[in-house]
């Protein structure tokens, strides 16, 4: 009796233990798929599930901003052709030419066949922006929504590409000075300096072909901007699709920005699970996820179910716009 008795401890023993590891092999296995996905850990700060717009945001708020066109001169980059180019400019509501107020502030990039309103026009922004003013999610900030193309219209996708890099001369030599000499920013004036000694007030967002000028600017202009959310997405730096194609040398290439400048910065870059360019985008932000030269300064977060448009957008900025200017 004695012997079966001991035989069933073992036995009980045995199919615990048996059980107990199936688990930790199981959880090891799954946290590095939630790892690798880049989308599916809730538990960490760097990555996760990007949160819903409440309704009620995608509404006219009490308190609406207004927008505004400006022209400015500047260059044709690609043939230094002189010309003057179109900005949308959102102002939140009370903002006062008079007031001694200092507003932060977000350039915005459309993506491929768009124009400098886009945004403005063909997303719910604008009213999410004024709720989250409104409900204090963010403080009152202006919104610059440009252009990288010469004539403000659809091109073809070569000549789209071709302009996407030398828009930080457009930025850096004439739409920022432009714009932060006749609104009112954290910049003191338009010295380089100041520009310089203002940057934790600036940001930059862009979606599509925009989100990669975004990735432009962070490789060109991190003296002047320290915020940045690359929507949909990747950095061209190595070659055209670089996420897709060579994820690992065009993370290398961001890491050798990083490691040129003491400038401290934030990304936060989204992407929606049924985006035509989700592998484009994904491999790029996974290869982020795993160096530790990214942990404080870099989180990716996925929108579930959405796609390769703006309503994915109107998302991205509602996650990631009170991340910045902290």
């Amino acid at each position: 009796m004695k012997k079966k008795i001991v035989t069933l401890i073992i036995v009980i023993i045995l199919l615990v233990a048996i059980v107990l590891i199936g688990f930790v092999i199981f959880n090891k296995d799954n946290s590095k798929q939630n790892e690798s996905t880049g989308g599916n850990n809730m538990n960490t700060e760097r990555t996760g599930w990007a949160k819903d717009i409440p309704t009620n945001y995608k509404i006219k708020s009490n308190h609406q901003g207004k927008l505004e066109t400006i022209h400015y001169d500047t260059k044709d980059y690609t043939t230094g052709d002189d010309i003057t180019k179109t900005a949308i400019i959102y102002l939140p509501y009370g903002y006062d030419e008079k007031s001694d107020k200092e507003y932060n502030i977000l350039y915005l990039m459309h993506g491929w066949g768009g124009h400098a309103g886009d945004f403005f026009e063909y997303s719910n922004i604008v009213n999410i922006m004024d709720n989250m003013i409104e409900n204090k999610d963010i403080e009152p900030l202006i919104v610059v929504a440009a252009t990288f193309d010469a004539e403000n219209k659809g091109q073809d996708w070569g000549r789209s590409v071709l302009e996407l890099e030398p828009f930080h001369l457009d930025f850096e030599e004439a739409l920022m000075p432009y714009v932060e000499s006749h609104y009112k920013t954290y910049a003191k004036s338009i010295s380089k300096e100041d520009l310089v000694a203002s940057r934790e007030h600036r940001a930059f967002a862009g979606f599509s072909l925009g989100g990669v000028t975004t990735w432009w600017m962070f490789k060109h202009d991190l003296d002047y901007i320290k915020y940045f959310l690359p929507m949909s997405g990747d950095a061209w730096y190595v070659e055209t699709f670089g996420g897709l194609y060579s994820p690992k040398e065009t993370v290398d290439e961001v890491e050798k920005v990083v490691a040129s400048t003491d400038k401290d910065y934030f990304i936060y870059a989204g992407l929606g699970t049924n985006d035509a360019r989700y592998d484009q985008v994904n491999n790029q932000m996974v290869e982020m996820l795993k160096r530790d030269v990214f942990k404080d300064t870099f989180v990716y977060y996925q929108i579930d179910g959405a796609y390769h448009d703006m309503n994915a957008t109107d998302i991205d900025m509602y996650n990631g716009l009170p991340m910045f200017f902290k």
